[in-house]
């Protein structure tokens, strides 16, 4: 017998609606943690997730306009973080970048991502989001 309706409260492919913060704190692993995100909103719909993304450290620079990332080992394109930031905020995800980084790495406040909410401290933005509920997922 299988199943043939949608439970309340249940999003697409079996998995229920989700609060989820990302914690990217590392440049290198900036492209894989977008690239995470995008496959999240895919599996889930994108009304059915809720995402946050926080940078701090050298993975705020994923926040910084014109930030390049990685190679595509496929096709050799280098990643363009500013291209994905504004597809996934288009699809509702939400990013955050560190204050505290901004200042100690001397980050140009004029060449932070529109997309971008500055905040106080990354890590004690990724507890609070957990304090209400969030899953933590670190790449």
């Amino acid at each position: 017998m299988g199943i043939t309706s949608v439970q309340a409260g249940t999003a697409k492919n079996g998995y229920d609606k989700q609060k989820v913060v990302y914690h990217v704190n590392n440049i290198h692993t900036a492209t894989g943690a977008l690239r995470n995100v995008k496959n999240h909103l895919n599996a889930l719909g994108d009304e059915n997730a809720e995402i946050i993304v926080v940078t701090h450290s050298s993975g705020a620079f994923a926040m910084v306009d014109g930030s390049m990332g990685q190679k595509d080992p496929k096709t050799g394109e280098v990643y363009n973080f500013n291209d994905t930031i504004a597809s996934l905020a288009n699809r509702g995800v939400k990013f955050a970048i560190c204050a505290n980084t901004i200042r100690g790495k001397k980050i140009d406040q004029n060449k932070i991502n529109q997309h971008a909410e500055v905040i106080p401290s990354g890590v004690a933005h990724v507890a609070h989001l957990q304090q209400k509920g969030y899953l933590y997922v670190k790449p």
